[in-house]
């Protein structure tokens, strides 16, 4: 078995002790009995193991199954909670998870390029899914997935766990309300430092542990070109989509959120670059993202190298209105603030996003979830179509990328802060130039763009057979 380090020990252990509070349980009682919900976590390295952490304490919960594609990680959460009194069947492959019918729910926490195929999967295998965020890889399976929760009566809910905070639901109502005025653009900030992630001259060796055509997946199945297989898999266009769909997702969700936007933009726009370093990343470190919504413009923005905050967030949103500006700088509080900066009101909750998804599983309603994977799909289909735009840009010198935005609210002083963060990290855009990428136009209805086939060619992927999202789920 893999060597596990110190970390995955002592956050394994953390789950096994979670574990150990339950009472012990027959196990061959008949699968359901009691009215559990019986669940399942697919991928559980990371953020899934918050997911066994969660639901194995969770009252009318039982955690029957866990998945991932490393033996070695697999092997060691199933010790783990069976030496704490939690007997757990594990699997390598989700395809032979889904056909236990002794299993109600998945809650998957994959990498991205899994999300939505797993989604569809466990749709069709008669299971309710929680979801990790982004949703999807790309625009057009992210729909594929709220197709497969409506065709056959899942309950599915978007990891954006923002939404189930009661201090932001009270904040935004309050909002609403018209108590700053009209809301004149709102911005979402993804201000986290990401060093270099180094820069091979060869394949590297996939760990003895993983199945590594499972953890491809949908993805090519191209030889490894970084040092690292887990994580930096974020900074790869096959399997990830940068910090834009990492981070940013939670805050993108919540700019839409306050927008109250039920659609994609009608058009979208991007400039940045992987400036400051050269390694084997290909999404961008340094970006903005301008989309134009009815109510307001929302502007992203991606730092990765060293950066002071706006108006007090770092990894937050900002919403600007005519009578004064909000803040929202976590996941459960936000303030708001007068037009002379002068504090008016803070408001301050978390939320049970795991619990909220149980209960609308029990209730059969998705009406009844916080984050439904229709809104789930919307605001992860806002990160893909900016670093589209992103993706089929060009470089250019600041004078000219500064022509060509000059017209769009906010997206010029966006630039220009840009430009000067940059500056203050050694980077010089005249001499090493960002790259801007078109304004796209999308038809909302179809999500589609018009008149570019560039662009609407990277709405999907080539699926490697068999992991294929289906064109008719």
């Amino acid at each position: 078995m893999k060597h596990i380090s110190r970390r995955y020990f002592l956050k394994s252990t953390v789950l096994a002790g979670a574990a150990a509070a339950l009472p012990a349980r027959s196990w061959s009682q008949v699968a359901g009995a009691n009215d559990d919900i019986r669940v399942a976590v697919v991928g559980f390295r990371g953020q899934g193991g918050g997911h066994i952490g969660t639901l194995s304490k969770m009252k009318g919960v039982r955690l029957v199954a866990v998945c991932d594609a490393d033996r070695g990680v697999l092997g060691a959460g199933v010790k783990q909670l069976e030496g704490q009194g939690l007997k757990v069947e594990g699997y390598q492959d989700v395809r032979k998870l889904l056909e236990n019918k002794g299993i109600d729910a998945v809650s998957t926490a994959t990498p991205n390029h899994w999300h939505s195929l797993v989604t569809v999967w466990a749709c069709q295998a008669g299971k309710d899914v929680y979801v990790e965020k982004p949703v999807s890889h790309n625009v057009w399976e992210g729909r594929k997935a709220v197709e497969a929760a409506r065709k056959y009566k899942r309950i599915v809910q978007a990891g954006t766990q923002c939404r189930s905070s009661t201090g932001l639901q009270e904040a935004f109502k309050w909002l609403w309300e018209g108590n700053l005025g009209k809301i004149e653009l709102v911005r979402g900030l993804c201000y986290k430092s990401r060093g270099s992630i180094g820069k091979v001259d060869g394949p590297q060796p996939v760990p003895a542990t993983i199945d590594y055509d499972l953890w491809c997946g949908p993805a090519p199945m191209g030889p490894l070109m970084r040092k690292n297989l887990h994580y930096d898999w974020h900074w790869v266009w096959a399997t990830g989509s940068g910090d834009l769909g990492n981070q940013g997702i939670h805050q993108m969700d919540i700019a839409r959120w306050i927008l109250r936007e039920d659609h994609l933009s009608a058009r979208v726009m991007s400039v940045g670059g992987r400036l400051g370093y050269e390694d084997d990343g290909e999404t961008p470190n340094t970006q903005f993202v301008w989309h134009d919504f009815l109510v307001a413009p929302l502007i992203f923005e991606v730092r990765g190298l060293k950066t002071e905050a706006y108006r007090g967030a770092k990894v937050g949103v900002v919403a600007d209105c005519e009578g004064g500006y909000m803040v929202i700088p976590s996941y459960t509080s936000a303030t708001a603030y007068g037009k002379d900066g002068k504090e008016i009101r803070k408001w301050n909750g978390g939320g049970e996003h795991h619990a909220n998804w149980i209960d609308a599983v029990r209730s059969r309603k998705h009406t009844d979830l916080n984050a439904d994977i229709l809104e789930g799909h919307l605001s992860s289909a806002l990160c893909h179509t900016g670093n589209i735009s992103y993706r089929l840009g060009t470089q250019q010198r600041p004078d000219e990328i500064k022509e060509q935005i000059k017209g769009e609210k906010g997206a010029l002083e966006t630039f220009e802060r840009m430009a000067a963060h940059l500056l203050a990290n050694g980077v010089d855009l005249v001499k090493t130039q960002g790259t801007i990428g078109p304004v796209l136009t999308m038809d909302p209805n179809t999500e589609r763009f018009t008149g570019n086939d560039k662009a609407n060619a990277l709405l999907s992927r080539e699926y490697r057979k068999p992991f294929v999202v289906p064109e008719n789920v």
